[in-house]
């Protein structure tokens, strides 16, 4: 595999760096930070959709697959800054949304014009006795599907009504398809993200699920490896070193080995979200409760064997536009800020996968803690905090839900400097700054050898030098243990051991198995921590020892 050794930095260019003070993140942006981002060590930048969108899902409603909105920039900017980035050894991983497209897109517009060639873009249906086809659920809430009156029929949706499913069935929108992949690799991308693209094979026959929302019929859908084979086949399976990542709603492993599967000629590695609803209360997103340390782990080591097992790769990350900050979810944003942030970084870069930072996550940024609905712009939050006041919730009750899970978390400006808006822009941000930009910024962490910044440069180092880290094998340890996450990965003649603790209270841990020889080459603690048969550790203590055999 050609990236094994490699780590992902995902940009949301709304929120990274703004040039033209317009209080929005743009291409311009990116190019000026690509510097900083040789420092940090990546290897390649995922950069979500800045296409042509009207924004009503944050750039995910695409209306012009090969073109910039305006909004990020222009095609020639986009163009330095694949340049710029080539220069740097920097490869660019751009998101492509092809289970839907925008309802402005001009071949939903010509579907609705009546031209019955775009209208087998798209799946329209008939109702029955005035129902929608079936009783599907959107992602978003409400029905799947939208009423089309002058067409007499209506249009799936699997998320909002302005995102319109394709019809993948049809091999023209498959050609379609096709030509604007070619269209980035020609602009010099080396990478793609693929969006849910485990929902684009529908099933042949559409009926109503009475067991649940829908997704059983269309989720890793009856012809989604033969669809990933054509298009790995027909573009970016044609040229060398060329990255890509399916993101996958509700999978399965046993899909994602093929899916990433060595042989398979599908997609480089996959996401999948299961160890991130482990603090969802009856897997409600929207209910609170602990995180569930014991899920945590089963569900790590489960993935971590079950994909080596069947030569598969994953994609290993904790953080992304679509979810909140680590550091406050899982660690301690407050007295263990620090070492905590460190602790959850050593988990992920240690794993066998490739790892993916996301922006801000490598200085700990904090979730946003914005305690008014007036401040949050993501859709989902807004609307799920009427739910709740409809539910009885007080505003407080509310606002503490939204606060923990909103996916404005994730979204709020990057943190550059101690300056107005932490140095993102001179103008007014088009989400509000957290307060903690002063403490919190790259300018504080770059020179301090201690920082949270240059403990993420260690970790992406130590995965260039020991092939055990890019390569080797994983195998849980203490997988009952009810505070740590310890496992060793293994390769050849090189072994190495991670031990983690996920609380703020002191604990022991017995080794009982051979321990010479190891030696630590790194920890968010003591540098020269010596290995011993029973093992101290601190609060949220970090250990990474190695030895060759």
């Amino acid at each position: 595999m050609k990236f094994e050794d490699k780590v992902i930095y995902q940009i949301y260019p709304k929120s990274f760096y703004d040039t033209n003070n317009d209080g929005i993140g743009d291409l311009k942006g990116i190019t000026e930070k690509l510097d900083y981002l040789k420092f940090l060590g990546i290897d390649y930048i995922w950069i979500t959709p800045f296409f042509i969108s009207p924004q009503k899902d944050n750039g995910y409603d695409v209306a012009d697959y090969c073109n910039v909105d305006p909004i990020y920039g222009t095609l020639e900017e986009f163009e330095k800054l694949s340049f710029e980035a080539q220069k740097r050894g920097i490869g660019i991983m751009l998101d492509m949304v092809f289970n839907h497209t925008s309802t402005e897109h001009k071949w939903f517009k010509k579907a609705l014009d009546g031209e019955k060639k775009y209208q087998e873009f798209y799946i329209f249906k008939e109702g029955k006795n005035n129902e929608p086809p079936t009783n599907w659920l959107s992602k978003f809430g409400g029905n799947a599907w939208e009423y089309v009156e002058k067409l007499g029929s209506y249009y799936l949706h699997l998320f909002d009504k302005t995102q319109a499913d394709l019809n993948w069935e049809n091999p023209e929108v498959r050609n379609e398809i096709y030509k604007i992949v070619k269209f980035w690799l020609d602009k010099g991308v080396s990478g793609f993200r693929f969006d849910v693209v485990n929902l684009i094979s529908k099933p042949e026959k559409f009926e109503n699920d009475y067991e649940g929302d829908g997704r059983r019929f269309y989720t890793d859908g009856p012809k989604i490896h033969q669809y990933l084979k054509e298009l790995n086949k027909n573009t970016f399976g044609q040229k060398d070193n060329i990255i890509t990542v399916g993101e996958m709603s509700s999978t399965s492993m046993e899909n994602c080995f093929k899916y990433s599967g060595k042989n398979e000629n599908e997609l480089s590695m996959v996401f999948n979200f299961h160890h991130l609803k482990i603090d969802y209360k009856n897997k409600d997103k929207w209910a609170l409760q602990p995180f569930n340390f014991q899920e945590l782990k089963d569900i790590l080591n489960s993935w971590q064997v079950g994909m080596q097992e069947n030569n598969a790769w994953l994609a290993l990350f904790w953080c992304n536009h679509d979810q909140p900050r680590i550091v406050s979810r899982l660690g301690n944003d407050k007295k263990y800020w620090k070492k905590s942030a460190k602790m959850l970084g050593t988990v992920m870069h240690m794993l066998r996968g490739t790892p993916y930072i996301y922006q801000g996550e490598e200085i700990g940024m904090t979730n946003a803690y914005f305690n008014d609905i007036s401040k949050y712009k993501d859709v989902e939050s807004i609307n799920y905090y009427r739910i709740l006041i409809d539910k009885g919730l007080s505003n407080e009750e509310a606002i503490k839900v939204i606060m923990e899970r909103s996916r404005d978390n994730g979204r709020t400006p990057m943190q550059w400097n101690d300056q107005i808006n932490g140095g993102f822009s001179k103008g007014t941000p088009w989400i509000e700054s957290i307060k903690n930009y002063k403490e919190i910024n790259v300018q504080n962490q770059i020179n301090d050898e201690d920082s949270i910044l240059n403990y993420y440069r260690k970790l992406i180092s130590l995965r260039k030098k020991y092939k055990v880290i890019s390569q080797g094998k994983t195998v849980p340890l203490a997988e009952n243990d009810k505070n740590i996450y310890m496992f060793k990965r293994k390769i050849e003649n090189e072994e190495l051991l991670v031990i983690t603790n996920f609380y703020e209270k002191e604990c022991y841990i017995k080794l009982d198995f051979d321990i010479e020889n190891y030696t630590c080459i790194l920890s968010n603690d003591d540098k020269n921590k010596k290995i011993e048969k029973n093992l101290k550790l601190g609060p949220y203590d970090a250990f990474i020892f190695f030895r060759k055999k």
